[in-house]
Parts: structure tokens; sequence; C-alpha cells
């Protein structure tokens, strides 16, 4: 099987691209190139011009920004069907910042010039990433909302239930985050210390709420996460 059906395939899967016609596809994937990502690759950093936008295939990144403080903070992860590094779609010349995988990642990536084209190529696409576009902004919004009144432990709870919901697997003791995380991460993703994390954690895991090992962690009490976070239980993803 040729390259471009194999990458055919695998876009019939993601929903921007389900339904679209082969030739559509094969049109899309005209001036596609693979992206192949090791753990610790960026695909591209902070303050680049922004030559390129992507779409994961497989794999987990993290978008990470550093403030002019100089503090990193973890924006989001992008999970695979997810396109990154839309600095186009927004009218931005360089990327706002770093995408960077957490552990092995494939993605297809198109030139920027190609935007206009694709978007009006495929109203499918183009309305899927009007969606994702407003979708940031909401989680944006509700970022700032929780670092400005919510307690550190909601936010670490948050945080982690956030997780559960978009990337987790059951498992015979919970709820395990499907890519490596450490405490460091959660600490950037929640805007607290290394150590406030780990004294969160440490307790959670003696209360039976969490387990935790060497960058990995499991939730096994959903309800009891919530309850600490003040927010419903999400809903429990599909085993795989």
């Amino acid at each position: 099987m040729s390259q471009p059906q194999l990458s055919r395939a695998l876009l019939q899967n993601l929903g921007m691209f389900r339904n679209l016609p082969d030739a559509d596809l094969d049109s899309i994937l005209q001036h596609a190139r693979v992206c192949r990502l090791q753990e610790g690759d960026a695909a591209f950093l902070q303050g680049e011009d922004a030559a390129e936008f992507f779409v994961l295939l497989s794999g987990r990144l993290k978008v990470v920004q550093v403030t002019p403080e100089g503090e990193q903070i973890i924006v989001r992860h992008v999970n695979p069907g997810d396109i990154f590094g839309m600095a186009k779609a927004m009218s931005r010349r360089q990327y706002p910042a770093s995408t960077v995988a957490v552990q092995e990642s494939l993605a297809l990536a198109w030139p920027a010039a190609a935007w206009d084209t694709l978007v009006s190529r495929s109203p499918q696409f183009a309305a899927g990433a009007i969606q994702t576009v407003g979708q940031r902004l909401q989680d944006a919004h509700s970022r700032i909302r929780e670092l400005s009144t919510e307690e550190v432990e909601q936010r670490v709870a948050r945080a982690l239930l956030r997780l559960v919901e978009s990337s987790s697997t059951q498992t015979l003791e919970g709820q395990e985050i499907d890519f490596p995380i450490t405490r460091q991460e959660i600490a950037e993703m929640t805007g607290t210390t290394l150590h406030t994390v780990s004294r969160l954690l440490s307790a959670w895991k003696n209360d039976g709420i969490i387990l935790s090992g060497r960058r990995r962690i499991t939730v096994c009490s959903v309800d009891k996460l919530a309850q600490l976070a003040r927010a419903e239980p999400p809903a429990t993803p599909n085993a795989n």
C-alpha cells in the first residue's frame, strides 16, 4: 500500500475528515508531510515563524508556554485527532507556544500557505477548525478563572479530572492516564509548585483516591476526586 493510501485511511478515522470522499482526502494530502516525533522532540518552538500546521495521528503532545517572567506553563495536551499549530487561523505569524511530544507521536504537517485552500475545499474541516478555536478560547477562560478563584487542591484535582476524561484507560485499579506525566508537569498545569503537588498526591494516595508511580497516575476514585474539585464526575471513557 502506498503512503498516500495509508495516510488516507488514518485520516478517515478523524472527525474533521470522516465521510469525506477519497478524492477530497487525496487533494488534502497532496502537500502534507509525515512528522515523526520521539519523546521530548518539539514539533515547533515558541516564537518560531508559524510555517506549518498539524493534525496529530497518534501519541500525545504538550503545549508549553514560557511567560515574560520566565515561568513555564503547560497550556494543554494534544490528543489524537486534534489540530495544533493553528497560528494561521488566528492571524499569528509566530507560534505563541512550543509543542513537545510526551511519548512517541505521529502527525501530518501542512505548510501554513495551504490553510486557506484546505478550508475552502473542505467545509467540514473549516467547521471543525472553528469549533477547535472556540473550544480553546473557552478552555483558556476556564483556566484563568480557576487560577484566580480556586484553591490549589481544587485546581490539581480538576486538572487530573480533565486528563481522566480526555486521555485515560480503565484498568483493574481505576482510570489510568494514558501517557507519562510527572509531578512537575502537573505543577506547571496548575500554577503551583512541585512541593505542593507532591504533598497533595501523596495524601490522595494514602486516602486511596489515586495510585502514582514513576510518571504514571491512576485515579482509583473519580467520585472522590470530583468532590475535591467540587465538580460533577466526568463521563467515564470506554475501556480500550
